[in-house]
């Protein structure tokens, strides 16, 4: 005999309380191992796969991949223990769903316990009967729909209705049928004998369903013809307008970033500076050969070890604001995010540590954080805890921006496309490799002085990276 257990979506950490279905890794019918990864969900800060802490048989999936759930809805239900027939010997078709499914892993809600079963596929019939006549006793019973059986005979017999018993084994059946206004004595079963299952039921309540949203439909459709829709907004919206659900990641920046703009009082300052030294500088350490050759750096990694050293001048800027304290809180390590472009929108991988790194050892965490990111494998622990964020928007071709903090962080640099422009060197007008840099801070944790001398510095360094020799 089979119980069926119900897996919810565990709390997958960092304050998620929700996540969206991107991949089912699992059919209806299949067996699964204990702590075998059964979906790939997207948070709002990265994709994961979620393992099933139960071993066995799978017997329904809810929500449709796109479909958000939040943390703790049903995202499937796994009938424990072998159902009859399943297998060449039925000595482990009653085995206790304690021994038999157990996860390994640490989810909120579910315990450590046994090794896995076999994985293999059920037939549909086998299945449907298994779960029909689970016990009563025991674990409690989940109500979870059935692959329909190969037959399909659900009938709505008007004209003879029986007076008899209604062939019914199964309780959560009769519950089912009773919650939403079935009358089983209308149905024919698709079971043996006519035995009503529990797809026949699911099948009449979907019939009446689909019944009832087609006559609303008609009934509203001369409305909607006539009055167009209203933003929350006031603004009048055309009937065919596409609407976006704000999910996922771009739901995840679009609620940060509100509540920055919110809750900081940001300001900007920005300066144009001489690039043209730290470009050569960046040459020679990439041509070199030898004993001193190395892995490739690249100019984001440059100017994050400049970041770093500015942010030991002015350690003002690495800090948050504890509103309910109302205390400025300054940070010891500098745990420097860098912006991201990819096709699911923009991230924010943190470098961990970066104060303790030099430029070769920071881009290359800068290229492997980025490499996760493009294949969306970032893990939601990689993309939070930032102190101090570096914005590179100059490879979308453009010079100058207002950045806007990454909260709960205090600042962000933002650095524009690197060109060549008239620039006055020694007293003469020359062509100069320059870039434009903006500083945005909040202003509660320091003045405009303090962050105008940590513009300038970095500005210096750019100009003359010798400048950082001072810090090595």
């Amino acid at each position: 005999m089979a119980q069926v257990l119900e897996f919810k979506l565990p709390d997958l950490g960092e304050g998620l309380t929700e996540a969206e279905i991107v991949r089912w890794l699992v059919e209806v019918g299949d067996v699964v191992a204990i702590d075998q990864p059964v979906v790939e969900v997207e948070t709002a800060k990265a994709m994961v796969e979620v393992p099933c802490p139960y071993g066995g048989v799978v017997t329904a999936r809810f929500g449709e991949e796109g479909t958000e759930l939040p943390v703790g809805a049903p995202l499937l239900t796994v009938a424990v223990g072998a159902p009859e027939g399943a297998s060449g010997s039925g000595e482990d078709s009653g085995s206790d769903p304690e021994s038999a499914g157990g996860s390994g892993n640490v989810l909120v809600g579910y315990g450590t316990g046994a090794p896995a079963a076999r994985r293999r596929r059920i037939r549909p019939d086998r299945l449907d009967r298994a779960v029909t006549e689970a016990p009563v006793s025991g674990a409690p019973l989940v109500e979870a729909p059935v692959v329909e059986a190969p037959v399909v005979k659900v009938l709505v017999a008007e004209a003879s209705v029986s007076e008899g018993p209604v062939p019914v084994v199964s309780p959560l059946v009769r519950r089912l049928a009773r919650q939403h206004d079935i009358d089983l004595r209308r149905l024919a079963g698709s079971g043996p004998d006519g035995l009503i299952l529990r797809a026949d039921v699911d099948r009449a309540i979907r019939t009446a369903e689909e019944t009832a949203t087609a006559t609303a439909r008609v009934a509203q459709a001369p409305v909607q013809a006539q009055v167009p829709a209203a933003a929350p907004n006031g603004v009048a919206v055309a009937v065919d307008a596409e609407r976006i659900p704000l999910r996922g990641v771009r739901g995840a920046v679009a609620d940060k970033l509100s509540r920055s703009r919110t809750e900081i009082p940001d300001a900007t300052c920005w300066v144009d500076a001489d690039a043209t030294e730290l470009m050569a500088v960046r040459a020679a350490m990439n041509a070199a050969t030898g004993p001193s050759a190395g892995p490739k750096v690249s100019v984001l990694a440059l100017l994050a070890r400049i970041c770093t050293a500015a942010l030991a001048r002015f350690p003002e800027l690495n800090s948050t604001v504890d509103t309910e304290a109302r205390e400025i809180v300054r940070l010891s390590g500098v745990h420097l995010g860098f912006a991201a472009q990819t096709e699911r929108g923009l991230v924010v991988p943190v470098v961990r540590d970066a104060h303790t790194r030099n430029a070769e050892l920071i881009g290359a965490e800068i290229a492997r954080l980025t490499e996760l990111a493009r294949t969306g494998k970032l893990s939601p622990a990689q993309l939070t805890g930032g102190t101090f964020t570096l914005n590179n928007y100059g490879v979308f071709g453009v010079d100058g921006s207002t950045p806007i903090i990454n909260h709960p962080e205090a600042a962000m640099l933002g650095v524009g496309r690197i060109m060549p422009k008239p620039w006055v060197h020694q007293g003469e007008l020359a062509v100069r490799q320059v870039v434009q840099l903006s500083l945005t801070f909040d202003h509660r944790v320091c003045d405009g002085g303090t962050a105008g001398g940590f513009l300038r510095y970095v500005a210096d360094c750019v100009e003359q990276p010798a400048v950082l020799l001072r810090t090595l």
